[in-house]
């Protein structure tokens, strides 16, 4: 199965993969010593990509690196089950690519410090997706490429219903009800009503965090359960388009005039322009409250190196060269296989396909009002806080008593990371 880089935020922003188990890494890492002209071998590990092209490319990047032979490996299947186990043994990669690193590789000591790779560049980093690969002040994986997800809007729809493109959360909320009609809903936020794919977005809207920067919970207040309470209020009052034939991550409904918005990524943005022209707008999830704010949800991939590789210093010398120095392979991988912002920014704004018009708000947005999962919002408080969310829109359950619950599941897994964090 080929995977997509927006499955990056999917269900939420976390990546989901489905395929092959952990036994699938045996020892075939592509690892074979050194090659006949006496240079070391690394073995450098992907995901499967979706994006034409982009196999191709990766490879090419790699023998053009002249200190070692790059075996590069495109892993099918449940890649991140696959690189978990493959990391606790000797025969994993020396460098791969991951949605991370987790907390436990990084408190287990099963990925390398690469602080000082971006020493000349760290400034240049879109921090949003540079702090979750940041812990106790040491970067554990250099950024590769950006995804981001937006509201489009049809402005042709919105101008003849006599509707202003929404910048606040009850604009949208009133939008999306003036939009519906016999034959066109107002908004799409996915075919569950937005809980797979919202996350945390409404709350950095309203001004909140997941978690704080000292490790507390962001979301104990009563403004996330008046945000919540709202979106609910979409699926009430049946403004929201359901079981559409693709879902949030194609624009398919959109282009097609079946709802007259809808969230999806900046990946969607050349498929929207060729069936629309210009007749859309993109703008950031709207604020809520007067403490909120505009929020884009961001996210990365990184190049990590593996703490058991025979090569370490090689492996971040090659980490370094392809994504920090090489900027033109970082402009190609985000732009000629895809439609992505490049991890380092001033790529970003001056990119020939970035500079303008809606990809020029998209790239603003993410700079302006990003915001990544906190590497310490863990597997157990992200599923707790879904399943509430999506209680609270598809079951009307009370906002205030949902949260609650989620509080208590949060704190309770930041007592233990912080617990482990100090036996490690």
């Amino acid at each position: 199965m080929s995977i997509s880089r927006r499955r990056l935020l999917g269900t939420g922003g976390g990546l989901a993969l489905a395929g092959a188990t952990a036994t699938a890494c045996g020892s075939n890492t592509g690892r074979s010593g050194d090659d006949r002209n006496g240079k070391p071998t690394l073995s450098q590990w992907y995901h499967q990509y979706g994006e034409p092209g982009t196999e191709q490319a990766v490879k090419r990047y790699a023998d053009d690196f002249d200190d070692a032979r790059v075996e590069v490996q495109w892993r099918p299947g449940n890649y991140d089950q696959q690189t978990a186990a493959a990391l606790l043994t000797k025969s994993g990669p020396d460098v791969f690519e991951v949605n991370g690193p987790t907390l436990d590789q990084i408190q287990g000591g099963q990925v390398v410090d690469l602080t000082d790779l971006l020493k000349e560049a760290k400034d240049d980093i879109n921090p949003a997706v540079l702090a979750p690969k940041t812990y106790q002040g040491k970067v554990w994986a250099i950024p590769q490429v950006v995804d981001m997800q937006l509201l489009y809007y049809r402005t042709s729809m919105l101008k003849d219903a006599g509707v202003e493109p929404p910048r606040t959360l009850d604009a949208l909320v009133d939008a999306a009800k003036a939009l519906t009609t016999g034959d066109v809903k107002g908004l799409f936020l996915g075919n569950d009503g937005g809980p797979g794919v919202l996350g945390g977005t409404p709350l950095n809207a309203a001004g909140l965090e997941l978690i704080t920067e000292d490790g507390k919970v962001g979301f104990d207040d009563p403004a996330a359960a008046r945000t919540l309470g709202k979106l609910r209020q979409l699926y009430a009052e049946k403004s929201l388009l359901l079981g559409a034939p693709s879902d949030w991550s194609d624009p398919a409904a959109f282009t097609q005039g079946l709802t007259a918005m809808q969230w999806s990524g900046l990946w969607a943005l050349p498929q929207v322009e060729k069936a629309l022209g210009d007749d859309f707008g993109v703008l950031p999830f709207p604020k809520e409250g007067a403490q909120g704010r505009p929020a884009v949800p961001v996210g990365a991939y990184g190049a990590a190196v593996s703490a058991r590789s025979e090569h370490k210093e090689l492996a971040k010398a090659y980490v370094k060269w392809l994504w920090v120095e090489k900027t033109e392979y970082q402009e190609d991988f985000a732009l000629t296989y895809g439609f992505h912002i490049p991890a380092r920014m001033s790529l970003a704004q001056k990119a020939p396909k970035l500079r303008q018009g809606a990809a020029g708000e998209a790239v603003r947005f993410a700079t302006e009002h990003g915001h990544a999962e906190p590497l310490l919002w863990t597997p157990a408080s992200k599923v707790a806080y879904q399943d509430a969310l999506s209680r609270i829109i598809k079951g009307g359950a009370n906002p205030e008593s949902e949260l609650r619950s989620v509080v208590r599941k949060t704190a309770a897994e930041l007592r233990r990371v912080q617990n482990a964090q100090k036996k490690s």
